[in-house]
């Protein structure tokens, strides 16, 4: 089994895809497609935020128990639930656990405003990410002069923090632990981890063999899906990216191609 993205951009003109996929335990290309081509990734880019966030607490800088209380202006509605919660305060590791499960907005603006843009940026190039990265805070309207997307990243980049994280590269353990149990909380698998046939609400342990940890990006010209998943015996870290040309909307062809990636993906696994 196989996905030939070449051949859906070549049946869908202005449809884009940056696709890697690779088994961690032998270092196998289960697929590959332009992985190194930039493209707007929508709320990926929040990956980048919480790992700053682990980083300070590894420091001793933070820890996850201390309290932020949002402000009107980072109140933002669609994506995530603390704009329905009654509570103004929440503990970092509550506003982060937010942004893992359901891709919090207003947690995003909140911990954005206590960590830094600025700083969030300087350590993603740190760590050496050169062509990927969280470039604005969530605005919307968005208006003039802001920046144009919300991040941008490649699939090889995106394919190496997944891999950096699980092996604990650049956080401790336990830090690395907490970020994939965030992202383990993750309810969106409409993308390529519909293809593992999972439950939404609990997949962060294994069902019919199957474990999953991801990360999605999601607006009018963008559908991206990053993640792990494993087998008892295999580990695949994947990133998916789909763009096309707005004003256009090519969900559909994009979601097929991103949910045949995911059927190699579970045909990889079930190889043992």
């Amino acid at each position: 089994m196989n996905i030939d993205f070449a051949e859906v951009e070549h049946q869908v003109p202005g449809l884009r895809f940056s696709a890697l996929a690779v088994d961690l335990d032998d270092d196998t290309v289960v697929f590959a497609h332009h992985p190194d081509l930039v493209l707007s990734t929508a709320s990926i880019g929040k990956i980048f935020l919480l790992h700053r966030l682990l980083t300070e607490v590894d420091r001793g800088e933070r820890s996850l128990e201390d309290t932020v209380t949002r402000r009107p202006v980072e109140y933002i509605e669609d994506s995530g639930l603390w704009y329905l919660l009654q509570a103004d305060t929440l503990s970092l590791y509550d506003v982060a656990a937010l942004i893992g499960a359901v891709s919090d907005n207003a947690a995003t603006n909140t911990l954005c405003r206590v960590i830094g843009l600025p700083v969030v940026q300087e350590h993603t190039r740190e760590l050496g990410y050169r062509d990927s990265g969280l470039d604005d805070i969530v605005r919307w309207p968005r208006p003039a002069g802001a920046p144009p997307r919300l991040s941008h990243a490649t699939a090889t980049e995106l394919v190496r923090f997944v891999r950096r994280t699980v092996l604990a590269e650049d956080l401790t353990p336990a830090s690395a632990d907490t970020l994939q149990r965030w992202l383990g909380a993750g309810m969106d698998l409409s993308m390529v981890a519909s293809g593992f046939h999972l439950d939404p609400l609990a997949h962060y342990d294994y069902d019919r063999d199957v474990w999953l940890w991801n990360k999605t990006g999601t607006n009018s010209s963008v559908r991206a899906d990053i993640g792990l998943v494993m087998s008892p015996t295999r580990r695949i870290a994947y990133a998916v990216v789909a763009n096309w040309t707005r004003g256009a909307d090519e969900r559909e062809p994009a979601m097929d191609a991103m949910r045949r990636a995911g059927d190699v993906m579970r045909s990889r696994l079930a190889e043992g």
